[in-house]
């Protein structure tokens, strides 16, 4: 960079910094000119925004960056730009997870519904599935509200900050227990700051949590609680859902009962047995009691399980852009033991093992916002630390429990 272009720039980052020494960059360091000093401002998210706007004209954009006791500002060439998004896309996969969360709901009220013969024709078939119909729109419905609540948290946050963000991406999975891995936005460009990387991590799952919860009670009270067969016929299964605390207490709240109720503890002293099947999913609470879910209480189960998995305090997750804002790049050293529980808890319910492997290929890195120097204010900090206690009150050690085929 040649010294003219330096004296530009240096008197628009003078009237932001105490600049104590400058070093110019080049291709190699990806940046123009390295400013070292002190921020007059205690508000450097103020003295960002200024800083910003004045060197827009010059397609430059400014970082923020600590070196130990020195405030550092980095200008790199380039302004960033968002491509446009095919809104198509976003409207083809919405209506194709509809139909595969439809498909989802009418089979697990068919689950419910059908007593017929063991090896159905679709003749013996068709009456139950035309009742089972209404089942499949609840559950739609209400799986859906959940997720739109979700994404358009994020959506909504990122737009309030003037930030670019795609519209929700669902993802339809066909003939699984939910017809949907969920569904996901795309920063377009990276946040202005931790502030911001927070407000938008975070209202995703507060905004889904906010419509599970009524969900998920209004489903408990149109379910009904009945006897786990102690022995299941040849052929047939059965599928418990895994419990969180949230969800523990849900089922108390409607049904006066901590549920699934075994019909016996097997020596155990309560606590110990709810201790450990909480964390193992056994022993299996067969020929005791437990809750059977509408599909509404279905859907407000799984609203609670994609909160959790959302909140897993590692990398891209929305639980690792808290725990980053929280840490800053210290987060990076919770990956181990992250991974390490994921793996153990793969031996009760080995869905886990697929979600380690993706954390550790996809999990290692975080969104680093343009000014890292600007820290969480007092009320965000209250709010990152409710977005750990919340993953501690919905998160499910065993998801899933088969019994039978």
């Amino acid at each position: 960079m040649i010294i003219s272009e330096i004296d530009n720039f240096t008197p628009i980052v003078s009237r932001v910094l105490r600049i104590e020494d400058v070093t110019s960059g080049d291709a190699r360091n990806q940046y123009l000119v390295r400013y070292r000093g002190q921020l007059y401002s205690e508000d450097t998210a103020e003295a960002y925004d200024r800083l910003a706007s004045a060197l827009k004209p010059y397609n430059v954009m400014p970082l923020f960056r600590r070196d130990k006791s020195y405030h550092v500002v980095l200008l790199v060439p380039g302004l960033p730009s968002a491509k446009p998004s095919k809104t198509w896309v976003n409207i083809v996969l919405l209506v194709a997870t509809f139909l595969s969360v439809f498909i989802a709901g009418t089979m697990y009220t068919l689950g419910g519904n059908y007593n017929g013969p063991s090896n159905p024709t679709l003749s013996d078939l068709l009456p139950s599935i035309i009742s089972s119909l209404g089942g499949g729109v609840a559950f739609t419905a209400s799986l859906l509200a959940i997720l739109l609540a979700h994404e358009f948290g994020h959506y909504l946050a990122g737009r309030f900050h003037k930030t670019n963000v795609t519209l929700p991406y669902f993802i339809p999975f066909p003939f699984s227990a939910f017809g949907t891995m969920g569904a996901f936005i795309q920063l377009k460009e990276p946040p202005k700051n931790k502030r911001i990387l927070l407000d938008i991590g975070i209202a995703g799952p507060i905004a889904g949590l906010l419509v599970s919860i009524p969900v998920l009670i209004l489903g408990l009270s149109l379910s009904q609680v009945s006897q786990i067969p102690a022995n299941l016929p040849p052929g047939q299964g059965l599928q418990i859902e895994g419990n969180s605390l949230l969800y523990l207490f849900s089922k108390y709240l409607v049904f006066g009962q901590l549920l699934p109720a075994p019909s016996s503890f097997g020596g155990m002293t309560p606590l110990m047995y709810w201790v450990q099947y909480f964390f193992t999913g056994q022993p299996l609470p067969l020929g005791g009691v437990d809750v059977m879910l509408h599909p509404v209480a279905w859907a407000g189960w799984a609203g609670l399980l994609v909160t959790a998995l959302n909140l897993i305090p590692a990398g891209q997750l929305d639980g690792g852009h808290v725990i980053y804002v929280l840490l800053g790049k210290r987060a990076r050293s919770l990956l181990p033991f992250i991974l390490l529980v994921l793996v153990l808890l793969g031996f009760f319910w080995p869905g886990w093992w697929l979600w380690a492997l993706l954390i550790f290929m996809l999990g290692r890195f975080h969104a680093e916002p343009l000014d890292q120097i600007t820290s969480l204010d007092p009320s965000r900090q209250a709010v990152a630390v409710i977005g750990l206690m919340i993953f501690v009150l919905v998160f499910t050690p065993v998801p899933l429990m088969a019994v039978g085929l």
